[in-house]
């Protein structure tokens, strides 16, 4: 389903009160904020369809997601990201609770439970781990410090330039203590067991970065979002823009597909509009970035703008996160003829994530994590949607590097080698799932596969990179890195600006809001980040 208008069928005002470049998670939270205070909101997504990592697509009569597996909170009214999604889709958008086991990490052959509630979590680490109880309660009690701080961290973000600058070690200080240490500097003051750490830090592919090099804050957040369990949309992920579309266009704006930006259009140091590709012209009061601090500083800006604010500066600052492949499977049979639960599944060779990572330089090296997802069983409407069929994903680290001899090839025309390198790499990440699934041999009527070349086509990322820029303690120490930028009337939002997954570009959102209306105006928004206790 083509959710927007494509832009020859566009009919377009000679002027919007915002432009929002990017119709991602961020973009679309963005744009509905926007227009619940009553702004005419313009959207331009350069693909056929809009959702960025939340869209879905379709083939030989299957549809997968290709970026939301799972997202935690949502099942709980008063959390702060429920309450938001219901703000931005009028209560439209709808969830399913997955089961009780939510991830199951693989080390080798040993398998390893996260389930749903603090307390069952604790109790099921410690059947594993009878000896790191202590360890175990201290970790507990630093996702809960780091989740507490977080808020104000974020928040700050949100304020004028001048009031920021005052407020940010007030406000800052303790998350940033978390947020400048790595994963693994951390844990290793509670236990020296590597295969606790390991199991503790199973769901790393989730933020890109293993324990050595990721930031404890960016762990903390993603272990504490799915404590209490995860969900999925039902009528899957593309129900995030098709619910949040009206709501846009009850103020009078629009989504437009198939509408690249090649510009943002800067006169005397402040953002006017935007010119498409073609030429096309189009002004705005207000423009907002949803495509990665990348993609908007250093190729949407003029050059002369780009060297008055040094930004190439700020750019070598940050590295992009790790590239992937995806295979998207597709079965004529249930979920439940299969034996297909909702638990995503997460394979390791064994306890050394970092070493494995490494080790990763080479096409043929075993994959350091191998991430399998079942769409189809988590979503309530799917049998009435595809009866007698599902859908399987897996999603791997794959460096970019891999690929580069075809870059500037043409999509599905990249040539004989390129088909035969991604057949190879399809039937490695099968046998992964034949060893966990081995009912499934025989029964893949379809599969394919997509590389970090894929990521570029349709997402505008140059080196497939999926969680924008890495989370690495240095990147949270880039005091840059927020909504307001040197161009007056520029905003970014995304999940550079805030952390990634769809929970991160989200708050994004909302931030990138307050900041370009004010504390005063955004009073409503203001409310819904704070945190509200479940009775």
């Amino acid at each position: 389903m083509i959710i927007g208008t494509p832009r020859h069928k566009a009919t377009l005002a000679k002027r919007y009160d915002t432009i929002v470049i990017g119709s991602g998670m961020s973009g679309l939270a963005t744009a509905a904020c926007l227009s619940k205070a009553g702004q005419k909101v313009l959207v331009l997504e350069q693909h056929y369809t809009a959702g960025g990592f939340t869209h879905t697509y379709t083939r030989k009569g299957y549809e997968w997601d290709v970026g939301l597996h799972y997202i935690g909170e949502v099942h709980r009214p008063n959390s702060t990201i429920r309450r938001i999604f219901d703000y931005i889709s009028d209560s439209g958008l709808q969830w399913a609770q997955m089961d009780e086991v939510y991830d199951r990490i693989y080390l080798g052959d040993e398998s390893f439970d996260l389930v749903t509630g603090v307390e069952r979590f604790r109790a099921k680490m410690l059947s594993y781990f009878p000896q790191e109880q202590q360890a175990l309660d201290r970790y507990l009690q630093l996702i809960r410090d780091v989740n507490a701080s977080s808020s104000m961290f974020f928040l700050h973000k949100a304020l004028p330039n001048s009031l920021a600058k005052i407020l940010r070690l007030p406000l800052c200080r303790r998350y940033l203590k978390f947020a400048e240490q790595t994963t693994a500097d951390v844990l290793l003051t509670l236990t020296k067991n590597a295969k606790f750490i390991a199991v503790l830090t199973g769901q790393w592919g989730d933020y890109g970065l293993p324990p050595k090099s990721s930031s404890f804050a960016m762990h903390a957040m993603v272990v504490k979002h799915y404590l209490n369990g995860a969900s999925y949309p039902v009528g899957g992920s593309a129900s995030i823009a098709r619910t949040i579309e009206p709501v846009i266009q009850k103020s009078g704006g629009q989504i437009v597909t198939r509408a690249a930006v090649e510009e943002i259009i800067v006169e005397h140091n402040k953002a006017v509009g935007v010119r498409l590709q073609g030429g096309q012209e189009i002004r705005a009061k207000t423009i907002i970035s949803s495509v990665g601090v990348e993609n908007t500083l250093g190729r949407l800006l003029d050059q002369a703008t780009i060297e008055k604010h040094g930004l190439k500066r700020q750019l070598a600052n940050i590295e992009p996160s790790m590239a992937h492949v995806g295979v998207y499977i597709g079965l004529q049979a249930s979920d439940k003829e299969l034996g297909l639960a909702t638990s995503n599944l997460w394979l390791y060779p064994d306890e050394h994530h970092d070493a494995n990572l490494a080790a990763m330089k080479q096409p043929g090296h075993k994959f350091p994590v191998i991430f399998i997802s079942f769409p189809s069983s988590k979503d309530p409407e799917w049998d009435a949607k595809f009866p007698g069929k599902s859908t399987i994903e897996i999603v791997a680290p794959a460096p970019y590097e891999w690929f580069k001899q075809w870059q500037g090839s043409r999509w599905q025309k990249r040539g004989k080698d390129y088909t035969k390198f991604k057949q190879e790499l399809q039937d490695t990440l099968l046998e992964s799932l034949y060893r966990i699934h081995p009912q499934l041999i025989g029964r893949i009527h379809f599969a394919e596969l997509s590389t970090p070349l894929s990521t570029d086509h349709f997402c505008r990322y140059k080196t497939g990179e999926i969680y924008g820029i890495n989370h690495t303690p240095r990147r949270f120490q880039q005091k840059w890195l927020r909504p307001a930028t040197p161009i007056t009337n520029l905003y970014l939002t995304g999940q550079d600006i805030v952390t990634c997954g769809v929970g991160g570009a989200l708050i994004s959102g909302v931030l990138t809001t307050i900041r370009v209306l004010g504390l005063w105006r955004s009073r409503v928004l203001l409310t819904m980040l704070k945190p509200k206790r479940s009775r």
